[in-house]
């Protein structure tokens, strides 16, 4: 036996490394801390386990199927591809089998639980303590071969990769207690073999009758069979007169416990709800039920199906860039080809699940032929209309539970203007935002409601886009709108500034950002309109006040493009303004942390005539503190826009010294 060796679980061993009989391997840190939460603290539902190691085995067998298209040999002498489920009362075992494709030693190693793969880490960082929230959060991550450990107290996995090594397999064993044992064992069938020993509080899963329900209950709809003994027939009874004959002992015969039949090909009349469901978490390893489906055959000139999920909740990496994953399955004539087809649904639909089987693509299609092919551009289309279509009955019928859908996926759907041009219209009307309007973030509006809400005589949707919901909300750039009762909807994603540079209109309507550019109201009508004495009091201002911003902008120089009264402001001394097609400076701080290269723009200071440190300013006669003045009116306007200061020291000690001249 070797010594104990590290072994991350994420990587497999050097090519051709030997099998050592009884190898003793360690988890990696990660994937046993994880491990030890789920037996510990998350799974209340038990009866998960068999659910996941089935499905293991049909993904198995499924990949055998495709695999034999070009290669026959691989299925050896045993063609029906199946899943066997028995039990041991005595030894207290119960067993899942399946002939699918098989492992070798490196691909245990590396590939034997989905808990195992890139993300653990990530997962366990989004774990909030909450068992019931985690419990769901788990779900959604698909604990895959390890949910065995949830009612077993030491999981033993046979298995041979088809085709590869003789009658030579892998026997993998552990407890769960931080490691592995891995040794070389015979194994004339291929497939894999995975054996419980039942802890004593999971023993119920020892009665047959349990574990038929379960798999009625959750694999129902696997394509395989799945199959477990039957009753022993009792002997037959002798009629009168005749004598006993001593018959061989019956031997149980397999018999198949699921339907076998792929739900996505029964027509949508002969399926409930609950089936539905069921099928979802089967195939999407989600642990909630899905939100919404869609179920379509589609016949005529193309010839496929397509039955499309949207889940409750986003998986913790849905947003993580280096790991995003797609949902939809493919199939072709009900054979599984690939998961994870991203060519059928576009990256901001990439929480979508489900599965298209085509009869029109060949069986042996590739992600490369996938590329540029006319099928799966059509089905793809038609599917995002699908989506989109679904969405807006769900926003239309049950507002509420859209509310808790753009929660979780709005963001994705924000990424469409940029990705998706002849959708773009029909994605932002499913859009909400935050407006100036209500009183407290996540009171949401449509922009279809935005516009029945407009004053007469604005053709504009006015927005404001910053880093959080209290920046955008208290922006000095919202006080002429505020008192002109102009709505003004407040965007502080990350992505909405990216997404505002692609969405230019909606019903025919442009959106202006009130931060950029100039800014004219003059035509809306219904708002509170100044008396010609205020104007003329305010012109009156303008003109006082300009050679003070003139020598405003000779102190600040190329700091600034320009400095100018502002028709914005009521209350505010100054505020930044960008340029029309610049990026805010929020958005400009943040790809700058990120080690992007930025063409460098510099913003308009504007300034309120009417405030009072104008007046005090205008009045300063010292050069110095004027100069102290104006760099505090740049500062203060950049903190309030969400920029950054390059001198924040500098910026503190001009305070300081404004207090005490006070003082004094």
């Amino acid at each position: 036996m070797s010594e104990k060796t590290e072994a991350n679980i994420d990587s497999a061993p050097t090519e051709g490394q030997a099998p050592v009989d009884g190898e003793k391997m360690v988890f990696q840190a990660e994937v046993n801390q994880l491990l030890q939460l789920m037996i510990h603290s998350l799974y209340s539902n038990q009866e998960i386990f068999l659910r996941e190691l089935i499905s293991n085995s049909s993904d198995a067998c499924d990949k055998l199927r495709f695999e034999s298209i070009e290669n026959a040999s691989l299925l050896e002498s045993d063609p029906e591809l199946r899943v066997v489920v028995s039990v041991d009362e005595e030894a207290g075992t119960v067993t899942v089998s399946d002939n699918g494709i098989g492992m070798n030693r490196d691909e245990v190693i590396a590939n034997i639980g989905t808990i195992a793969k890139s993300g653990t880490k990530q997962f366990l960082e989004s774990l909030s303590g909450d068992q019931k929230a985690d419990a769901k959060l788990i779900g959604q991550f698909g604990v895959g071969f390890y949910s065995a450990f949830v009612v077993a107290d030491s999981v033993v996995l046979v298995t041979r990769k088809a085709g590869e090594n003789g009658d030579t397999g892998v026997r993998w064993e552990s407890d769960a207690s931080g490691g592995y044992t891995l040794s070389a064992v015979d194994k004339p069938v291929r497939g894999t073999e995975i054996t419980l020993k039942l802890k004593e509080e999971s023993k119920e899963f020892l009665n047959d009758y349990r574990l038929r329900g379960v798999i009625k209950k959750y694999s129902d709809h696997i394509t395989f069979p799945i199959m477990m003994l039957g009753e022993v027939p009792p002997a037959p009874e002798p009629e009168e007169g005749e004598e006993a004959v001593v018959e061989e002992p019956q031997v149980a015969q397999l018999e198949q416990v699921n339907d076998a039949s792929a739900l996505w090909t029964r027509p949508k009349s002969t399926i409930k709800d609950e089936e539905y469901q069921n099928f979802y978490k089967q195939v999407c390893n989600d642990y909630e039920d899905a939100l919404i489906w869609s179920h379509n055959k589609v016949e005529g000139n193309q010839e496929y199906t397509s039955l499309l999920y949207v889940p409750k909740k986003a998986p913790f990496d849905l947003y993580d860039g280096n790991h995003q994953r797609n949902g939809i399955k493919l199939f072709v004539q009900r054979v599984f080809i690939m998961d994870e087809a991203e060519k059928l649904m576009p990256r901001y639909l990439r929480f979508v699940r489900g599965l298209v089987d085509s009869n029109d693509l060949p069986l042996n299609v590739s992600r490369e032929i996938l590329q540029d092919n006319k099928t799966i551009d059509a089905i793809r289309n038609a599917s995002i209309k699908r989506v989109l279509g679904m969405l807006e009955k769900l926003a239309d019928k049950q507002p509420e539970d859209y509310a808790g859908f753009w929660t979780e996926f709005g963001a994705c759907l924000k990424e469409a203007p940029g990705e998706d041009f002849a959708n773009k219209e029909q994605v932002a009307k499913l859009y909400r935002f935050d407006t100036t309007n209500n009183d407290k973030v996540g009171e949401l509006t449509s922009l279809d409601d935005y516009i029945a809400r407009m004053k007469v005589g604005q053709d504009k949707l006015y927005y404001i886009t910053a880093d959080s919901y209290q920046a955008a909300k208290n922006s000095p750039h919202l006080e002429i709108f505020r008192d002109k009762g102009i709505e003004v909807l407040l965007m502080h994603d990350r992505v909405d500034e990216w997404m505002m540079s692609y969405l230019n209109e909606y019903d025919s309507k442009s959106f202006v950002s009130i931060a950029k550019g100039d800014l004219d109201l003059g035509s809306i009508e219904g708002v509170e309109q100044e008396s010609d004495e205020v104007k003329a009091e305010k012109e009156k201002k303008a003109v006082d006040i300009a050679p003070t911003i003139e020598r405003i902008k000779a102190v600040l120089g190329d700091t600034t493009s320009d400095v100018r009264a502002s028709t914005r402001l009521t209350s505010s001394p100054a505020c930044i303004v960008m340029g029309q097609h610049d990026m805010a400076l929020h958005m400009q701080q943040l790809l700058k942390q990120a080690g992007h290269d930025l063409p460098s723009s510099k913003p308009v200071l504007e300034v309120n005539p009417t405030h009072p440190i104008l007046d005090l300013m205008d009045n300063e006669q010292d050069d110095e503190r004027f100069k102290d003045w104006s760099h505090l009116l740049l500062d203060q306007a950049l903190l309030a826009d969400g920029g950054q200061l390059e001198d924040s020291a500098g910026f503190v000690k001009r305070m300081n010294d404004m207090f005490l001249a006070l003082k004094a």
